[in-house]
């Protein structure tokens, strides 16, 4: 048995202030970067992403292993014609390739299901159009999704299995590639494909309210793994939606296939039907910056583990560039103590921290290169690196990072700041402890991060505040000036009923 692997991963931001080129995908943090077919499956084995769980499930198998393109980049503006069109030639001109070596039995792709590029607004649609062209209708094809993505009806409908991962923070990226393995071996074995359903949920749910680890999303995967059993079926994909994509697709979405078109049918309609009922528990808000610090300083007096703070908004993993300083201001006119932030994107502020090196004072125009609002401060440069390091974390364990060089600076007495290169959401305690900050013993932790923080940062937590600094990535959708979406959605759970 022969089984072509690759992936193409973005979450796309229609209203980010930068869009996604090619050298965001060479060179993505806290990822590796593009791969082609002679270096993929030895880079991606070791890491926590969808293939290495792919891979571990086919050379289990016996299959041999045709890889192709894989890539990822960082969410943020949707990705250029260019980029698109490139990774998309590399990874159709390496199946093409892998069909001259021999025939295939099959293809597993590791797609996000939010990629928006220019001229194609479902660029994951698109891109399976693709390979449907080159393969057939015939050739068994699965694909793990992020939960995140913007389900299609065309997605579905051309893949023989989609499998989302079931948790955010995602900590099943790798149990959710093997799993859409298991089921292309098992779709090549029955020789047919199974009967499918899809249906679009109507209404969008906020980033902060989609977490797993707690109610109400958490009982969702409960009610969807009942009723997969009840139907059986093969797989139930839910997805949550990612709420910036500016078009007709954008929101939650469920597909199933099972044995029988009426199994899929009951299988989604029972799922819309749980969603609909409980569309008011996912509405939402998150505090405001000044009062979230208040807070934090509060508890931070009497607390003997950090307070953890997310700044929702200006998450690098739902497309902000990381580098807005609204709620790094507040830290310093309230004068948090023993607090660090991490992480500022600034290649130039980290550049000059380096020529200036550990022990300096200088000054700097900190952040703010994606809204024009920089901070104005005067840093002591207390560590540097090279920004290389592993991740450890339970979401990314075992996976490189590269944010280039990286400064740690103190910018007020009770304040410091890790300042990088290239963006990453501090999803992994290893961005703080690979420049000598240990996490445990900081009264305050600032991230930049909507949820992923909680795998790895809420069980050292005294408490989580989430708050809304000035960002892209706004706790509240329907502040979008969205012009694309289909009739009938609403923006906020609960509105306009």
């Amino acid at each position: 048995m022969r089984i072509a692997i690759g992936g193409f991963q973005h979450e796309s931001h229609s209203f980010a202030p930068i869009p996604t080129g090619w050298q965001e995908f060479i060179k993505p943090g806290g990822f590796p970067g593009l791969q082609r077919p002679a270096t993929l499956v030895e880079t991606l084995r070791h890491t926590s992403v969808p293939c290495a769980g792919a891979i571990e499930v086919a050379e289990a198998a016996g299959a041999s292993i045709a890889p192709l393109t894989w890539c990822f980049a960082n969410p943020a503006g949707p990705v250029t014609a260019e980029a698109f069109e490139r990774i998309a030639a590399l990874l159709i001109g390496a199946l093409s390739d892998a069909l001259d070596a021999g025939p295939l039995d099959g293809i597993f792709l590791e797609l996000h299901g939010a990629m928006v590029a220019v001229g194609f607004d479902d660029a994951e649609g698109e891109l399976l159009r693709r390979v449907r062209a080159v393969v057939g209708e015939a050739m068994p094809i699965t694909v793990s999704l992020d939960p995140h993505a913007n389900m299609t009806r065309a997605m579905t409908g051309l893949a023989d299995a989609l499998v989302p991962y079931r948790t955010y923070p995602h900590v099943d990226m790798k149990p959710a590639g093997a799993q859409a393995m298991r089921l292309l071996l098992e779709r090549i074995r029955r020789g047919r494909p199974w009967a499918r359903a899809f249906a679009e949920v109507d209404f969008l749910i906020p980033l902060t309210m989609q977490c797993t680890m707690v109610p109400p999303m958490s009982l969702v995967l409960e009610a969807r793994e009942a009723l997969a059993a009840e139907h059986g079926c093969a797989e139930l994909a839910f997805c949550f939606g990612f709420p910036y994509a500016d078009f007709p697709g954008c929101g939650v979405a469920i597909a199933a296939y099972a044995e029988t078109q009426g199994a899929a049918d009951a299988a989604v309609a029972g799922l819309k039907a749980y969603m609909d009922a409980h569309e008011a528990e996912f509405a939402g808000g998150v505090a405001p910056a000044a009062e979230g610090v208040a807070e934090a300083i509060r508890l931070a007096a009497g607390a003997s583990r950090p307070v953890v703070m997310a700044d929702t908004q200006d998450n690098p993993g739902g497309g902000g560039h990381g580098d807005t300083t609204g709620l790094l201001a507040e830290l310093i006119a309230q004068d948090a103590q023993g607090a660090v932030l991490g992480l500022i994107n600034d290649a130039e502020s980290a550049a000059a921290c380096h020529a200036a090196g550990v022990g300096a004072t200088i000054p700097l125009s900190l952040g703010g290169r994606s809204d024009g609002v920089p901070l104005a401060v005067t840093a002591v440069v207390e560590a540097l690196t090279d920004g290389r390091f592993v991740s450890t974390g339970p979401m990314s364990k075992g996976n490189p990072a590269d944010l280039g060089p990286t400064a740690l600076i103190r910018v007020s007495s009770g304040v410091r700041v890790i300042v990088v290169t290239r963006k990453m959401q501090a999803l992994d305690q290893s961005l703080f402890t690979h420049i000598g900050v240990e996490p445990r013993a900081q009264k305050i932790l600032a991230l930049k991060s909507s949820v992923h923080f909680r795998a790895h940062f809420q069980p050292i937590a005294e408490q989580v505040i989430v708050v809304a600094a000035p960002g892209p990535v706004v706790a509240d959708p329907a502040t979008l000036p969205f012009s694309n979406l289909r009739p009938g959605l609403r923006l906020r759970p609960g509105a306009n009923r």
